[in-house]
């Protein structure tokens, strides 16, 4: 229900929760118009069964046979599938009304607390969903990203659960030492750059996914696990997709971390004193960092580079969470 007494603070925060509640049940609905634009979605392998064949084929061990999947990979595809394609329309259009929403709830909130809405877990949640979602929506106008809103969304869900059940906070004013436009400069990009990661690692556990579609069958669950490969792009699109991802976040985090050593000097008196959330945030750093090199090196493209990309996000989503629950440091979101 919309307020009718804006001026009061407790209605700004009730209006604020609304928005996302709203929010929330319209990525519910994307969800499910993504969910049937996925099902009916054919297989973009012109013979599967030839492929797997081949594929099987030429599997050895070392580079010869990555080079020799890879080459495979890279095989023309056949035309873009219009079927679905009314049905991820309205996924993507609920997808821009949940973005609007949340931001309306980001600018609520940041109104009712006199500041940037980054003070505590739940507002950071919060703020991740919408640069998820803002991120996603951002490439889909020149990609065509149906395909991943059915995986991505019940992320996005997940966060904004998580935010309204067990991080939820009232607001409160920040202490002296973190009340500095560092502040903005900092978690933004961290923001931005969670958004990515988690696109990322979404696709490169895809792309993991749609390699195994092109292997042998064995067992009910990789026979399942399969036809949802053959519905996803080619690999080699997939690995792509994820390499321009990181390679854009990486050195926004790096920038990241180095204006959070900077705003530490200037808070705490050192740069950098292995904090929780200072360490994992420097072991996301060079798992990343492994994944670019890996990119670059022979062998290491394919599924390790992917599997490197999947343990980059998990040590993101630690720093996120765990380190936030678990430990104690001088960072303030080191309690809910």
């Amino acid at each position: 229900m919309i307020p009718t007494q804006v001026g009061s603070a407790t209605t700004v925060a009730e209006f604020s929760n609304s928005m996302v509640y709203a929010a929330m049940l319209a990525l519910v609905a994307a969800m499910i118009a993504f969910a049937v634009a996925f099902a009916v979605r054919r297989s973009d392998s012109v013979d599967l069964r030839e492929s797997r064949r081949a594929l099987v084929a030429v599997q050895a061990s070392g580079a010869a046979g990555d080079a020799a999947s890879r080459a495979l990979e890279s095989r023309p595809q056949p035309p873009p599938d219009t079927r679905g394609r009314r049905a991820g329309n309205i996924g993507l259009s609920l997808s821009w009304l949940a973005t609007i929403l949340l931001l309306v709830a980001v600018i609520t909130r940041a109104s009712w607390a006199g500041r940037v809405p980054w003070g505590n877990m739940y507002e950071f949640s919060v703020s991740s969903a919408l640069a998820i979602l803002l991120v996603y929506l951002a490439v889909s106008v020149r990609r065509d990203l149906r395909w991943l809103g059915v995986f991505l969304i019940p992320l996005v869900l997940l966060t904004l659960g998580l935010a309204t059940t067990v991080l939820y906070t009232e607001t409160q004013q920040l202490v002296p030492a973190l009340d500095s436009y560092w502040l903005v400069i900092h978690v933004s990009m961290a923001i931005l750059c969670g958004a990515a990661f988690l696109i990322a690692g979404t696709t490169a556990a895809l792309y993991l996914m749609a390699r195994w579609a092109q292997g042998p069958v064995k067992g009910p669950v990789s026979q399942r696990l399969s036809e949802i490969g053959q519905r996803l792009p080619a690999p080699v699109v997939l690995e792509q997709f994820t390499y321009r991802l990181i390679a854009f976040a990486f050195p926004v985090w790096t920038f990241a971390v180095v204006a959070g050593a900077i705003w530490a000097e200037s808070a705490w008196g050192r740069y950098w004193g292995w904090d929780p959330k200072e360490t994992w945030a420097f072991i996301t750093w060079v798992v990343f960092a492994s994944y670019l090199h890996a990119q670059s090196t022979a062998g290491w493209k394919g599924r390790r580079a992917a599997w490197l990309a999947v343990i980059g996000l998990a040590t993101y989503v630690f720093n996120y969470f765990g380190v936030n629950l678990f430990f104690t440091g001088l960072h303030s979101y080191g309690g809910v």
